[in-house]
């Protein structure tokens, strides 16, 4: 990454410096040149290994969204700027007790280490100073909460019904989001995993969607004493506001009665709203990939459900009718076994 690279370059023109004065003392021609390769050598590893131990420290106490207010990016640049600034002022006594060489170099280290980790303390606190503003909507867990508002989870955040239930008006018109739940759809957006980063990403605009379809989003900050998971968080939070908690979570769900909360399962509720798929019934799904099992063809339907098509696997690419067999529910949706219908012809 670039902050790595630059500060390996900054430790290495370092390294050279004080190479070329180590061994100037030794000797005026090879002394000097052996010193500096000795030098950029030591500097190079370690200024590699430094710079990427820095970042990753610093990424641990980034939280960012993918899409970054303006009053963060505003809030970034004013704290990297003044990052630069104090990395430069608290280099200024190596100008003038040490004058060698090297100063610069190390001055220069100092200002890009503070100006970054300033950029990303003022794009976390962004947030901070819309609160402040009264630019974003706050609502602490032991204020009373709005008539009829709702809380939901990371997992009810980035399920498909989510929107569809609110911009219907069947969430009602105030969704609590916690900040505990912003901030893990922060980290997984951000995160390596393909498939948890666009679903997080989705609840973002998901959130914002609804914003402007009327629904009020409230953000409800503030840590639970005692909790250590997001889901207990959660809990404790609605429990606290006396909400009803929409999640698709079954950990959750199970959990309701010991929390005293009214907990809603979207991922159940869709389950018991979805049409049934009953054995012998025809579809016609286009095949994607291969199955688990020998010459079997995986297709999806338009709601998501896959269907698993027993000897089709040499029909991959291709829109066939099947036969529905069977069908039970899963995690994520509901899973169908299907054959291929008689004298079906790839079209």
């Amino acid at each position: 990454m670039v902050f790595v690279e630059v500060l390996r370059l900054i430790v290495v023109l370092v390294g050279a410096t004080v190479g070329l004065t180590v061994g100037s003392s030794v000797g005026q021609g090879a002394g000097r040149v052996l010193g500096a390769v000795i030098g950029i050598l030591v500097c190079y590893v370690l200024g590699g290994a430094g710079g990427r131990f820095l970042a990753r420290e610093v990424r641990r106490a980034d939280r960012t969204l993918v899409e970054v207010p303006a009053l963060e990016v505003l809030a970034g640049a004013l704290l990297g700027g003044l990052g630069l600034l104090l990395g430069v002022v608290a280099a200024l006594p190596l100008f003038f007790f040490v004058r060698r060489s090297f100063d610069y170099p190390v001055a220069a280290a100092l200002a890009w280490c503070l100006g970054g980790v300033g950029l990303r303390l003022g794009r976390t606190n962004g947030r901070r100073l819309a609160e402040a503003a009264r630019i974003t909507r706050q609502l602490t867990p032991f204020q009373q909460a709005p008539a009829g508002a709702v809380m939901v989870d990371t997992s009810a955040a980035m399920d498909r019904s989510f929107l569809v239930l609110g911009r219907a008006g069947l969430l009602g018109r105030e969704v609590l989001l916690p900040q505990v739940v912003v901030d893990e759809l922060r980290t997984l957006a951000a995160g390596p995993d393909p498939v948890a980063s666009r679903r997080a990403q989705r609840a973002v605009e998901a959130v914002s969607s609804l914003s402007e379809a009327g629904v009020t989003v409230t953000v409800v900050p503030g840590e639970v004493a005692g909790a250590a998971l997001t889901e207990e968080k959660v809990l404790s939070l609605a429990a606290q506001l006396g909400v009803r908690l929409y999640t698709c979570s079954a950990e959750v769900a199970r959990a309701e009665a010991q929390a005293g909360v009214a907990v809603v399962d979207l991922r159940a509720l869709a389950g018991e709203l979805a049409p049934d798929h009953v054995p012998g019934e025809h579809l016609r799904i286009d095949l994607v990939r291969s199955g688990r099992q020998e010459n079997q063809a995986v297709g999806y339907l338009p709601d998501g459900d896959m269907v698993v098509v027993n000897g089709a696997e040499h029909l991959l690419g291709a829109s066939v009718e099947v036969v529905v067999l069977s069908s039970r529910p899963t995690a994520q949706g509901t899973l169908l076994f299907a054959e291929l219908a008689g004298g079906l012809r790839a079209l």
